[in-house]
């Protein structure tokens, strides 16, 4: 380095620019490299920040420019292409550098802790614990239930045990060390335990079918360099085998693979799976672990120790000692796009990580979004299709019933009645789907109309019964049911429509001998509560389960014989031009948990429009046809994947002054871009949320780098804008929410 430099360092700071320093006055200046972790002084406060760079000068005013305070790793713990991958995506996403690493490094790297696992105090019995005879405790009761515990599970940590009895145990851990009878030992978070040379553990592979062989033998040509693959299988057609025997592939060579998956409520099963099929270190990595869990599976990732490591969208930026491939499961679904804060897409990034390290990424889903269809229709990307379900099993039947003519009683059809009892006589498991929790959307009264809406929102409140309460999904605002009408204090106060509590009640009454479950985000809030709902389904004795979406995210439930969608509707006639595909894709996923075991599956979808286009061609031609049908109208009305948007939010207390400051950056956007499409100022679709007014800003090009130029040129201006600190404001980079 030249004798007089400047370090830049991103710090976690709301301003999209890195900040410039001068070498701390001790410390080895060679350390300085980017990816480093440094201590610096900002404003009147000591920050954690990462170099991701030097300059010989800099913009700065000399005076202002102040020393680092501290280097806090002598090599850098975050690699080039990590950083590449930080600083390129933070640039597409117009995120500030510094807060993209805050909000997805492990707390105690962002917070400037050492970079080691910390050491967990664990619990086992002695070789005197052993041999002890459980029922010599009698007289206290407590250790010996500590002792039968041990005896089961081996190795416990304190807050595990107090977890399974239910009480605080150190004191009789304590006694029991005393006596002999257990001992401590000390171990990190995610452990590496597989030890064995032999590639495979428990599960053997299985055999594939011509179509998952054909699959595997292709993909397999492409193994050597950066490509990216579409997988489109249908539901239950072994997508998952497929990712195991390319994965065994890529762990003989002796690499790493990483899994995506979109949801948390898929990690352990999928660990499961993988932890079954292979003898090699499995990690989670998503925001359900603790701190401890967090920091050590990106540790193992990044030392090499961890073969495998599975998790959500943030999993993206773990780092990986000897990558070899990627997978994004589901690829299709909104839960790898980032809603708030630093919005970034987990299965695009996905797609430039493997392009930076040159190796290959698949996607993999039965219901291709239309960016990913569309790339694979256009050659971008190698495309495979699998028609046929894996083993036995065959797809399903679909029926749609019109409600017209039909008698519905609380949203349920006397036909569909009938259909549920069928199967459940013959021992078989039903699933009903309704994307709507709670027990009614609406709480009226029926003397004057008065609804309970939220004050904060835009919106009525959803009555929940258990337990009782109103409840904003917005806001998540709650109060007491009231037991009279607000308005004329009528006690005529009623639910109107249902939601999935109230369908679970219906189907309870309707069917008295079998067993109803819930799965909702309120039934699944526990811990352990969605296992313990799953494991029920697992033992195949028959039940209804009534849900929402989390039911299409690739669970498998073989004795599921009959799938019913309530109200189909919805998706029919959305404001967004996203809703068909979104319809499109759920009812199939919903539509695929039917049938995959040895008996044949039946999907029936109430409506009251049987004969709309739309859903007429879902149900008889299928979702490839249905996907492409409609990117021939999504060209023809210059949409995306065609075009390419952002969207420009405000919002603040007063209506206002978020349309003003928008308004003024659209006068600002067509004298600098003509080359861009700029729509509104306009309401977003739910005008007011959480006490907030929200307007926005469509911008819209043909090639993503005049976007790119635009919000380029638009992003100081929004930062030094007379209101640019009054109201609350972002940008979301191909956005696919507009509500």
């Amino acid at each position: 380095m030249p004798a007089e430099f400047f370090i830049k360092v991103a710090v976690p700071s709301p301003l999209r620019r890195s900040f410039d320093y001068r070498p701390p006055k001790s410390g080895d200046k060679a350390h300085l490299k980017p990816g480093v972790r440094v201590q610096v002084p900002f404003g009147n406060r000591r920050l954690i920040g990462v170099v991701i760079g030097t300059s010989k000068s800099s913009d700065f005013p000399d005076g202002k420019i102040k020393a680092i305070d501290k280097i806090l790793d002598t090599e850098p713990l975050l690699d080039q292409p990590l950083m590449q991958l930080y600083q390129w995506a933070a640039d597409y996403y117009q995120y500030p550098i510094g807060q993209a690493l805050q909000t997805s490094l492990p707390v105690q790297i962002r917070t400037g802790k050492a970079a080691q696992e910390n050491q967990i105090l664990s619990w086992q019995l002695s070789t005197a614990g052993i041999k002890s005879d459980v029922d010599s405790f009698k007289k206290a009761k407590r250790q010996q239930q500590v002792i039968s515990l041990l005896k089961e599970t081996t190795t416990l940590t304190s807050a595990e045990i107090n977890a399974q009895l239910g009480f605080a145990a150190n004191a009789c851990l304590k006694t029991l060390l005393e006596k002999g009878l257990v001992e401590t030992t000390v171990s990190t978070g995610q452990q590496n335990t597989r030890t064995s040379e032999d590639l495979y553990g428990e599960d053997l592979p299985l055999k594939l079918n011509s179509q998952q062989q054909k699959v595997v033998e292709n993909i397999r040509l492409t193994f050597d360099s950066y490509n990216t693959t579409l997988l489109d299988g249908v539901t239950g057609s072994g997508k998952t085998e497929i990712y195991l025997h390319l994965i065994a592939d890529v762990l003989k060579s002796g690499k790493q693979a990483l899994v995506l998956v979109p949801e948390i409520s898929l990690t352990p099963q999928t660990i499961r799976r993988f932890e079954n099929r292979f003898n090699k270190n499995v990690v989670a990595f998503h925001s359900g672990l603790t701190d401890n869990q967090r920091l050590s599976a990106w540790l193992q990732a990044r030392e090499g120790k961890a073969d495998i490591i599975i998790g959500t969208r943030s999993a993206i930026f773990t780092p990986l000692a000897r990558p070899g491939l990627i997978i994004v499961d589901e690829e299709h679904d909104a839960s790898y796009k980032q809603q708030d804060g630093f919005r970034y897409s987990g299965r695009d990034l996905a797609i430039y990580r493997a392009s930076q390290l040159n190796i290959p990424v698949i996607l993999g889903t039965a219901t291709p979004s239309f960016e990913s269809l569309n790339n694979a229709l256009s050659g971008r990307y190698h495309y495979h299709s699998l028609t046929e379900r894996a083993g036995d099993a065959c797809q399903p039947d679909f029926r749609l019933l019109d409600l017209k003519g039909e008698q519905v009683i609380e949203g349920i059809s006397t036909s569909l009645i009938t259909m549920i009892r069928s199967h459940l006589e013959q021992n078989k498991q039903v699933l009903i789907f309704l994307n709507r929790r709670g027990f009614s959307p609406i709480l009226l009264c029926r003397d004057c109309g008065w609804i309970a809406t939220c004050p904060r929102c835009d919106s009525s409140y959803t009555l929940h019964r258990n337990p009782p309460r109103l409840s904003c999904h917005h806001c998540e605002g709650q109060k007491p049911v009231p037991g009279t009408c607000q308005e004329c204090s009528s006690t005529d106060i009623a639910p109107m429509g249902q939601g999935t509590e109230k369908t679970e009640q219906i189907l309870g009454d309707h069917f008295p001998d079998f067993p109803v479950y819930r799965l909702d985000r309120d039934s699944t809030r526990k811990k352990d509560a969605l296992h313990g709902i799953l494991e029920k389904l697992d033992s195949g004795k028959p039940c209804i389960l009534v849900g929402t979406q989390m039911l299409s995210k690739g669970h498998h439930f073989p004795a599921v014989t009959l799938v019913a969608v309530l109200d189909a509707d919805g998706g029919l006639f959305s404001a967004d031009f996203r809703g068909a595909e979104h319809m499109g894709q759920l009812l199939t996923q919903v539509a695929g948990r039917a049938g995959r075991g040895e008996n044949r599956g039946e999907v029936v979808i109430q409506t009251y429009n049987s004969t709309h286009p739309t859903l007429q061609a879902l149900i008889t031609e299928g979702y490839g046809p249905f996907a492409r049908n409609l990117l021939v109208e999504r060209k023809a009305g210059n949409l995306p994947p065609f075009t390419y948007m952002a969207l420009i939010r405000a919002e603040a207390p007063d209506r206002i002054r978020p349309e003003t400051f928008l308004a003024s950056l659209k006068e600002t956007l067509t004298a600098s871009n003509p080359q861009l499409d700029v729509l509104g100022p306009m309401p977003s679709a739910m005008e007011k949320r959480g006490g907030l007014f929200r307007f926005q800003l469509i911008l819209e090009a043909t090639k993503r780098s005049r976007l790119k130029v635009g919000l380029s040129t638009l992003l100081p201006v929004m930062e030094n804008h007379p209101d640019g600190k009054k109201v609350r404001w972002s940008v979301d980079v191909d956005p696919i929410d507009f509500t």
